[in-house]
């Protein structure tokens, strides 16, 4: 399945039917008077938020969405049937902005959420409606209201725990199945990871998170250079990030984490001061003399104590559990920040002083 992150639709909700002129004409009923009813209502476009999809791909080959409009009234007081809603479906994590891409207006989180994306239009009053003292025949009706029509853009940012930042070829891709079920591509050059990759990370049969990963950074990439700094929108719902430097590398570990660093800074979205575990990637491929260079130089860039750089090699597999165990404390200090507010907004205890009481 390709992956999709952003896609932009056009919905447009039912109208409302229109209502009935009509007259009631029986035999022996002298004065049957009006009894055109009403209109039904247009349908509704709704999205909801389902469980089992990680992509907006089904958006990328239909983009229009049309609602039926209500059915008209009729004779003997009969109502028109309401169109049925148009339910479009989208994965955990979708944001629904206005078409400037930049007024958020909902946010999808949890599956089973529903948003209204367009209204249907209500149904028109038949003739019945108009029926008083002075005008016991009205010939009047009303049409049914438009629908609402609207351009869309749906955004997806990845619901993870935590997440995996880099330069390119740093190992997130090798952590990532190492630590995980997840079998992302592997390769031995640059830009290997074109999407972002999710894996469940389980520590024991207690105990789980989720774990993102995404295309490399390189300096600029806020600027477009490589692929850009785009995907950064999945891991910013993560409660902390595992920034791997690669330790076998050519380059200056120190200007490596300062790349990374100068990036998210640049890129906002509160990144740049989630928590961050350090870690010294690919140690299999050094010495100890080495290691211990390398260490200082990135906890001098870092400024942080060596002994708080993890010593990792995805490959090997060595300080793979000392880093999960280090995510999964951040995961769930994650998980209980995010819950936070739905328990700060509880009433307040009657007992307690100052608290309301009711009328």
């Amino acid at each position: 399945m390709r992956f999709l992150d952003e896609a932009k639709i056009y919905v447009r909700s039912g109208n409302g039917g229109g209502g009935a002129i009509s007259f009631r004409r029986e035999k022996y009923v002298e004065f049957g008077g009006p009894d055109g009813g009403d209109g039904g209502r247009g349908g509704d476009v709704i999205l909801r938020c389902v469980a089992n999809l990680n992509t907006l791909i089904d958006y990328r080959y239909a983009q229009h969405f049309r609602a039926k409009s209500g059915k008209g009234g009729a004779g003997r007081q009969r109502t028109g049937s309401d169109a049925e809603p148009l339910i479009l479906q989208a994965p955990p994590g979708t944001q629904i902005l206005d078409e400037d891409r930049e007024t958020v207006l909902a946010d999808l989180t949890t599956p089973g959420q529903e948003v209204v994306l367009a209204k249907g239009g209500d149904g028109g009053f038949g003739n019945i409606r108009y029926k008083t003292a002075t005008n016991q025949a009205p010939r009047k009706n009303k049409p049914g209201w438009p629908g609402e029509e609207r351009w869309l853009w749906l955004r997806l940012k990845l619901i993870a725990d935590a997440g995996l930042v880099g330069l390119p070829n740093a190992g997130k891709s090798t952590f990532l199945a190492a630590a995980s079920a997840a079998r992302p591509k592997i390769a031995d050059y640059p830009f290997t990871t074109l999407i972002p990759n999710l894996g469940v990370v389980r520590l024991d049969d207690q105990r789980e998170f989720v774990l993102a990963d995404i295309p490399g950074l390189i300096e600029g990439a806020h600027d477009g250079a490589g692929l850009g700094d785009r995907f950064l929108g999945h891991v910013e719902r993560c409660g902390a990030l595992l920034h791997l430097v690669d330790g076998a590398g050519d380059v200056d570990v120190g200007e490596a984490y300062r790349v990374i660093r100068r990036e998210l800074e640049a890129y906002g979205a509160g990144l740049a001061e989630k928590p961050e575990i350090l870690a010294l990637n690919k140690v299999d491929a050094l010495d100890e003399a080495t290691i211990t260079e390398r260490r200082a130089a990135l906890a001098d860039a870092a400024g942080c104590a060596p002994g708080d750089i993890i010593r990792l090699s995805g490959a090997a597999g060595h300080g793979v559990a000392e880093a999960k165990e280090a995510l999964w404390r951040h995961a769930i200090k994650g998980r209980e920040a995010a819950a936070a507010p739905a328990s700060a907004a509880r009433a307040p205890d009657p007992s307690e002083d100052g608290a309301w009481s009711p009328l």
